[in-house]
């Protein structure tokens, strides 16, 4: 008789336990935040006493005058600016300038200059630098006859024109400047009307240093011998001062 064996169970093995996974949250970024660097303010120190020495500087109506004057120059344009101790050299001899003939005697040579030119107009300034203003004394058309109206007339000598500041300094340094004409006052425009599109001026009397006046000889087109007529506007400044 044969005995079966009952069945040999094998063992079974415990699932292996796993470790659970740890879910890691991302940290936010933080962005690195940069001072702004701290305002350093110039020293006031250098400007107040600037202004204060200026302050004490000015002690006459002169002196006032004259940083008026350098003051708006500052602003009109680099050109008069730049040459602002050409101005200021005129201002302190103000009292020792020549003096315009009077203002009869200024039509003779007027006229004989408009006739030996061909001129439309012919205009003479008496200057006064210390309050930058001109006096229009002679006003005269090309038929010889004065224009009254315009005589009389105030205007300044320098102004926002650069036209205007550049002839000033060229007639302050002994120069006749002639170059195409664009008014910048209501002389000028009186001038256009009478048809000048092209202009010379010149000091009264033509020599360094001195600046009595100007005499400004306007034109349709511009002249072909300019040298020549430089000359004769020279010679017509002289016969104008009293010198």
């Amino acid at each position: 008789m044969v005995t079966k064996k009952a069945p040999v169970k094998t063992p079974t093995k415990a699932p292996a336990k796993v470790a659970p996974v740890k879910r890691r949250t991302p940290k936010p970024k933080v962005e690195a935040v940069t001072a702004p660097a701290p305002k350093v303010e110039a020293p006031k120190t250098d400007a107040i006493g600037r202004i204060t020495d200026l302050i004490k500087w000015v002690d006459s109506p002169f002196k006032l005058l004259t940083v008026i004057l350098l003051s708006f120059l500052a602003f009109a344009g680099y050109f008069a600016w730049d040459s602002r101790q050409v101005i200021l050299q005129a201002i302190q001899n103000q009292d020792h300038m020549p003096q315009l003939v009077k203002q009869e005697d200024l039509v003779d040579p007027a006229k004989s200059l408009m006739k030996d030119v061909d001129g439309l107009v012919v205009l003479v300034h008496k200057s006064n630098l210390t309050t930058n203003s001109r006096t229009t004394m002679l006003a005269l058309n090309a038929d010889g006859s004065r224009e009254k109206k315009i005589e009389g007339t105030v205007t300044s000598l320098f102004n926002a024109s650069a036209d205007r500041n550049a002839a000033m300094v060229a007639m302050l340094n002994n120069e006749v400047l002639c170059e195409e004409f664009n008014p910048s006052s209501k002389v000028g425009e009186w001038g256009v009307k009478q048809g000048v599109k092209f202009m010379c001026r010149g000091s009264i009397p033509p020599d360094p240093g001195k600046f009595a006046g100007y005499l400004a000889i306007g034109f349709k087109d511009k002249p072909e011998d300019i040298s020549a007529l430089k000359t004769r506007i020279n010679l017509a400044a002289t016969d104008m001062s009293e010198e």
